[in-house]
């Protein structure tokens, strides 16, 4: 059985069954479309064991387009993508709160991958990376070098011209892992 509904009395979730998991309305206390959707997400990155590294929905009302970027320590698969996208795409069909025809996407999140989670920072400790912040840290909106880590609420990132830099973690409004594709060159000439 593929999917179905159980009627039950108005108030109560309904039942959603796909392969052997069960769905009660995961999504009932998220207040945005975005956030319904990461908690569906969320449970099919589980069951399929690869990691949720961030949800998006953009584009205009009536043709939303929801990108679902996951990983695994190994990189994933076509066949990873593909059964996130079919899985996720079942349960936003029947859960039904996207009201428009929408594009779902499910990718890797690429050798630039962003980072969204305190996790991310210490994770990739030791890379090079590019932050944005929403306002001036000592006169500077962006910053590019080594990332640090993470202590408390306070990103550490060796600037390429302002040296160590101290950045709030709520303050970051994007960040990425850079690669330095000159050093990847010459890691692969050397080879």
């Amino acid at each position: 059985m593929l999917g179905a509904r159980r009627f039950r009395p108005v108030g109560s979730r309904p039942l959603f069954i796909l392969g052997d998991r069960f769905f009660w309305r995961l999504t009932m206390g998220a207040s945005s479309v975005e956030e319904r959707v990461r908690a569906v997400t969320e449970q099919v990155a589980i069951d399929h064991g690869v990691e949720l590294v961030h949800v998006e929905v953009a584009g205009p009302d009536n043709k939303p387009i929801v990108r679902i970027f996951i990983d695994k320590p190994n990189g994933v698969t076509h066949e990873d993508c593909s059964e996130v996208s079919f899985h996720v795409g079942t349960v936003l069909d029947v859960e039904d709160f996207i009201h428009a025809s929408y594009t779902l996407e499910v990718s890797s999140p690429g050798l630039e991958r962003g980072l969204y989670k305190r996790n991310d920072y210490e994770r990739f400790a030791g890379n090079l990376v590019k932050i944005k912040t929403r306002n001036p840290i000592s006169g500077q909106r962006n910053f590019r070098g080594q990332l640090i880590g993470i202590s408390g609420d306070t990103v550490a990132v060796e600037d390429r011209t302002s040296g160590r830099v101290l950045i709030p973690f709520d303050s970051i409004s994007k960040a990425n892992l850079e690669m330095d594709f000159e050093q990847e060159l010459r890691r692969a000439r050397a080879n």
